[in-house]
């Protein structure tokens, strides 16, 4: 069979083709030879900007559209080169040898790929496409589901609502703020994340120049090293083997995978509640929530988000673990952990706007959260016997503990009765009366 949406092995490349096709850019065999082509086209043109080789003007220009215009016809012919070469990065070298011989520029052909081994030419491609995907697609992606987040928080802020510790009903807390944890969460991830260089490696077959330094003994390698790769807007490592030593992009797998686990937390929080008829959910006609029971109406979106982080966070952990791990100046195990760092991401992305679909169908259920405050009583004993240690009343932990531990049937009346037993003056037990659940709820910074 054909490869289509529907016969693709990965559903990434099927059931949610839609969803990241534009990913391609990126992470696809496609994406790969397009920044190839990008980093070999931009060496020329260093070099000739450092004086180091002269491009005939009219090379230059179709260089810079080389790069610019590349696209699947072009890959293409790489890979029809590349079934001869058995290389892929040779056979890189050799299309961009064919389109200088077409510029009328075969001159300078021996100049390109010039004291350069493949991973001068991967390390500075794949670093630079993940900078982009992250740029232009991660961050975006993730600061916008993150103002969803606080668009609830703002709207949500004054909804009284039944916290639950160790699964048991406890202090009081306010809807929107326990969606502020999160956005919290995710928001201090993010400045860590773009703390982090996008850093890549040139240097020669094993990170020393050796080719270039012989060629050209009096020439700076290492800051037209440093210079190529600023100009790319990426940090150069200055001691490497043969490839770079990934611990940049490890770092950046292990901040992702620490976000996707705090919107694993919230996926789970999320369900819980509507488990809980915290929230109901928007429905859409035509849609059916179970093949057997018509009255449902799950929380798909939610669980599958949570199986795509989960997946996603599994491969990150692999090529954290893996990637900075060579052995002596390199093994090649590298290679094709480093064409799967696209499969994360997608799976991330697609999470992102499962998270975001869910959000917009919830519904907060008023009457539910009301009537479960108002059957727990005995939450607000902890501000009675707080009070009274205030007072300095004699073991009021014991008294409440006395009251309330296993007992059920502790409700308003149970509550009030046992503050008009309290001996104490009327002003303390007038105070102590208006204290309810709905309104033992803490600061409420978020009105602030």
């Amino acid at each position: 069979m054909e490869l289509t949406a529907l016969t693709a092995i990965s559903a990434i490349d099927g059931r949610y083709r839609k969803q990241v096709h534009h990913l391609d850019e990126y992470f696809s065999e496609y994406g790969l030879m397009k920044y190839r082509v990008l980093v070999e086209a931009e060496y020329l043109l260093f070099l000739d900007k450092k004086k180091i080789i002269k491009l005939p003007a009219k090379a230059g220009k179709q260089l810079r559209k080389m790069a610019d215009e590349f696209g699947p016809e072009d890959a293409f012919a790489i890979k029809q080169i590349e079934q001869t070469t058995n290389h892929d990065v040779k056979a890189v070298e050799y299309f961009i040898k064919n389109e200088l011989e077409k510029y009328g520029a075969g001159e300078i052909r021996e100049w390109v790929h010039f004291g350069l081994t493949s991973q001068d030419i991967n390390n500075t491609a794949i670093p630079l496409s993940w900078k982009h995907a992250v740029e232009y697609e991660y961050l975006p992606a993730l600061l916008n589901l993150n103002t969803e987040i606080r668009l609830l928080v703002d709207a949500w802020k004054d909804i009284p609502l039944l916290a639950h510790t160790h699964g048991q009903p406890a202090s009081p807390t306010r809807l929107g703020k326990e969606f502020m944890v999160f956005a919290e969460r995710i928001q201090n991830q993010v400045e860590q994340f773009i703390a982090i260089p996008f850093t890549g490696k040139f240097g020669g077959a094993t990170g020393n120049f050796n080719a270039h330094h012989v060629a050209f003994p009096k020439t700076d390698w290492t800051r037209f090293g440093n210079e190529f790769l600023a100009n790319l807007g990426l940090h150069r490592q200055q001691f490497t083997t043969q490839i770079e030593h990934y611990d940049s992009l490890a770092a950046h797998f292990d901040c992702m995978k620490r976000i996707n686990t705090i919107l694993i937390d919230l996926c789970r929080d999320i369900w819980t509640y509507v488990s809980m008829e915290y929230f109901r959910q928007k429905t859409k006609k035509g849609e059916v929530g179970s093949s057997a029971m018509p009255h449902k109406v799950n929380p798909i979106d939610f669980e599958n988000a949570e199986g795509n982080l989960g997946l996603a966070n599994a491969v990150l952990e692999h090529l954290s673990a893996k990637l900075p791990v060579s052995r002596l100046q390199r093994d090649l195990t590298d290679s094709t952990v480093l064409r799967n760092i696209g499969v994360p991401f997608a799976h991330t992305i697609i999470a992102f706007k499962s998270i975001e679909k869910g959000l917009s169908k919830l519904v907060v259920n008023d009457a539910k959260i009301y009537e479960d405050l108002d059957n727990n009583w005995a939450v607000v004993a902890e501000a009675i016997q707080t009070i009274l240690r205030r007072e300095n009343y004699p073991n009021p932990y014991e008294a409440l503990k006395e009251l309330t531990r296993g007992n059920n049937k502790i409700d308003q009346k149970a509550i009030q009765g046992f503050i008009e037993g309290l001996k104490v003056k009327e002003s303390l037990k007038k105070e102590l009366k208006k204290i309810t659940p709905h309104n033992y709820t803490g600061i409420n910074n978020l009105s602030k």
